[in-house]
């Protein structure tokens, strides 16, 4: 597939059951997409744990601990860019509770959104669908 510019786009879709037990099926598949979009290994396992964690997030909070649910991951591999989409139908976030604490607070915890956004460069919530919620996380590479 190619986009508007004429760059090879392609895209993965996983559909993954909501036990943390699959969440390396994930780290599995995109570590080498990102390499494929041109990214450092380095690079490379951040995106991949930010990923592990947004997914942690979808399994706690939108599915509340709930193994019997499933949501999926659209990621989108481009020359120098990923994007990856995640799909839930669970609970909707507060948006405006999604914040991550404060650095000098000392307890475990907390720091996903915080890690999440310090990898990515573009990270969007969507809850305007009938059910669940759209995260959008994007990274280009510089």
């Amino acid at each position: 597939m190619t986009d508007d510019k004429g760059q090879i786009k392609d895209v993965v879709t996983l559909i993954v059951p909501s036990h943390p037990k699959y969440l390396y099926v994930v780290r599995s598949a995109i570590y080498p997409l990102v390499i494929e979009a041109g990214f450092t290994k380095k690079d490379a396992r951040r995106i991949v744990l930010a990923v592990d964690e947004a997914c942690s997030n979808i399994i706690k909070y939108a599915y509340e601990g709930d193994y019997t649910r499933t949501y999926s991951l659209d990621i989108t591999v481009e020359t120098g860019r990923l994007a990856v989409e995640l799909k839930d139908s669970g609970k909707k976030p507060d948006l405006s509770k999604i914040s991550p604490r404060k650095l000098d607070e000392v307890r475990p915890g907390g720091l996903g959104t915080h890690f999440i956004a310090a990898v990515f460069d573009r990270v969007e919530y969507d809850t305007s669908r009938g059910a669940g919620t759209v995260l959008t996380l994007v990274k280009e590479k510089r």
